[in-house]
């Protein structure tokens, strides 16, 4: 049985519902769920609006990232999402879950399964300021 339920790019709005019933199930008595949005502000600048980018090959290595989460934490049921595009202030960029039978796991798990995904997914976030300015994150150099 697949344990990574949902795993997925999107270039719409996230919905935080989605992801939580992905991972619900008889077995689940804990659900860990991370939430990450477009801020107003990055160390003291306005932001107006940002977009993601991704590779090509972005959801597939979601795929491994998430795939060795559930082999690290066994029977802990995965869900991601993330956006592409264009957001604005306050929009979802990107929704995580973890459900297991205790929340110590799905904390671990949800924990994992996020940072895993933000520093190995080829996805970058490129930064316009209320400034003018603007500034590529995690781009190829």
């Amino acid at each position: 049985m697949d344990l990574v339920r949902l795993l997925e790019l999107r270039d719409g709005p996230l919905s935080v519902d989605e992801v939580l019933a992905a991972v619900r199930d008889p077995g689940v008595g804990g659900t860990a769920v991370f939430v990450g949005s477009v801020r107003g502000d990055d160390e003291g600048r306005g932001v107006r609006q940002l977009g993601y980018s991704a590779h090509p090959t972005a959801e597939a290595v979601m795929r491994e990232v998430a795939d060795r989460v559930s082999a690290a934490c066994p029977g802990v049921l995965l869900a991601a999402v993330h956006r592409v595009g264009d957001l604005a202030v306050g929009d979802l960029a990107v929704v995580v879950a973890a459900g297991a039978a205790h929340r110590g796991d799905a904390f671990e798990a949800a924990r994992r399964l996020i940072d895993d995904l933000k520093h190995q997914v080829p996805i970058w976030k490129h930064q316009r300021f209320a400034d003018g300015t603007e500034e590529w994150v995690g781009a190829p150099g």
